[in-house]
């Protein structure tokens, strides 16, 4: 169950706390502000938050702690930034970090914190992560023992999306194997459709979406001990697995029969932007779209996302059974470099299953929290999600890149993924990322 959700005298009790010490006209005195009693004595302070989340993404996570806002008189000054990742370091070593960054990267997140600029999660904090989060996502958001990171939300990103409508027009299955989703994307493209469509342009970010490629197709392929040998770096980089599963990708990503549908050739994918990139499945110039279960943000409003709708997605299929069905997954956490009471307010909030219950109504984005309320899962892509985290015969692994050391995952790595979109061979990106590996 979420927080709080008590009967109607714990309600009143709430209430009479939150308006405590408050004006009769004010916010906190309003009963929608009694869920709020805990994070008063702040009005008139201002928390800065920065991520690298932007345009309608960004919207939608501003107005999960609106009520927050309007409640505590607590004002938090949100800046989404397309150069996030490679600018947060010189601007903390200049003292002027957000109060709060938000960082999708776990390795990121250990990186700052090392400098010894992040501050470590209050007592409360982490109390509350403990008793909301899985040990696993609190492992993500420590760093030599120490809880510095709080996770804020989750996603599943081994999905393929497409149009149920197009498939039942044209007699088509969603495969169950990688053999048959091949044999489909033959099937389309015979038809004059390029089947797949995709974009890897974000900005300071740009490439990111090609590392989700390699890391799927390597959980797919070696297993997911091999995945966390890589991403530890107990195997290079360049092992001859994980080019066997890049060019397993590349067989889709960089074949002109199937890509790019609606933009252009091969080459197209490095410049079109992932916001953008699986919007000609609605004009039926492509048919499938491997993207995380976030991106429900970036269709149009008017597009129906359902098991019979317009849109909708289906799970990547396992190539080799050895390996299982594992999910593929990432999440944000939030870090702070200030320690002022209302920024530590500010964290703790966004622990609760309030925060994430506010989240998911807002974006569709799953929670990792355990009080989220599932009855506020009320899209069919956030049931989908939920219901793969919750498989027990899923293995789920985090975002590799995410985990790497920050000049890795947000450095070569995107950066090699980008070139070999651009026609880089196998050999020569994986190399040049391991001869870059921090020692």
């Amino acid at each position: 169950m979420g927080f709080p959700r008590a009967a109607a005298v714990v309600a009143a009790a709430a209430l009479l706390a939150a308006c405590a010490g408050t004006d009769a006209g004010s916010p906190a005195a309003d009963p929608a502000c009694g869920a709020f009693a805990q994070f008063q004595g702040h009005r008139g302070t201002t928390v800065t938050v920065s991520s690298s989340i932007r345009g309608v993404e960004a919207d939608k996570l501003v107005k999960a702690w609106e009520t927050f806002q309007t409640c505590t008189g607590i004002t938090v000054d949100y800046t989404g930034r397309d150069d996030f990742e490679t600018a947060l370091a010189g601007e903390a070593a200049a003292g002027r970090a957000p109060d709060v960054a938000l960082f999708p990267q776990p390795g990121l997140l250990a990186a700052m914190a090392r400098t010894g600029r992040l501050k470590a999660a209050p007592e409360a904090v982490a109390a509350s992560v403990d008793k909301y989060y899985p040990a696993d996502w609190k492992r993500y958001g420590t760093v030599d023992g120490v809880l510095y990171g709080t996770p804020l939300d989750g996603n599943v990103k081994s999905l393929v999306w497409y149009s149920p409508k197009y498939f039942a027009e044209r007699g088509y299955a969603v495969p169950q194997t990688w053999a048959a989703l091949l044999a489909l994307s033959d099937r389309i493209a015979a038809t004059g459709v390029k089947p797949w469509c995709a974009g890897i342009e974000s900005g300071g970010a740009t490439g990111w979406p090609a590392t989700d490629w390699l890391e799927d197709t390597l959980l797919r392929t070696a297993g997911p001990d091999v995945y966390d040998q890589w991403v530890e770096h107990r195997i290079p980089f360049d092992d001859p697995r994980v080019a066997a599963a890049l060019d397993k990708a590349g067989a889709i990503l960089r074949n002109p029969k199937y890509v790019n549908g609606g933009f252009g050739g091969v080459g197209s994918i490095a410049t079109t932007a992932y916001q953008d990139s699986g919007l000609p499945i609605l004009q039926r110039q492509c048919a499938l779209h491997r993207q995380a279960s976030f991106y429900t943000s970036f269709w149009p409003a008017n597009a129906t996302i359902a098991e019979d709708g317009d849109l909708y997605a289906f799970y990547l299929p396992p190539i080799d059974p050895a390996a299982g069905r594992p999910v593929l997954g990432a999440g944000v956490f939030a870090g702070a470099f200030t320690d002022r009471p209302e920024v530590q307010t500010l964290r703790l909030y966004l622990t609760t299953p309030d925060f994430a219950d506010r989240r998911a109504r807002t974006a569709g984005i799953v929670s990792p929290n355990n009080g989220l309320d599932r009855d506020v899962l009320t899209t069919p892509i956030e049931q989908l999600a939920a219901g793969l985290l919750a498989d027990p015969g899923v293995t789920f692994r985090f975002d590799g890149s995410d985990q790497m050391p920050a000049a890795v995952g947000a450095g070569t790595f995107w950066a090699g993924m980008t070139d070999w979109i651009n026609g880089a061979d196998t050999a020569t990106v994986l190399h040049r990322i391991e001869t870059g590996w921090p020692a």
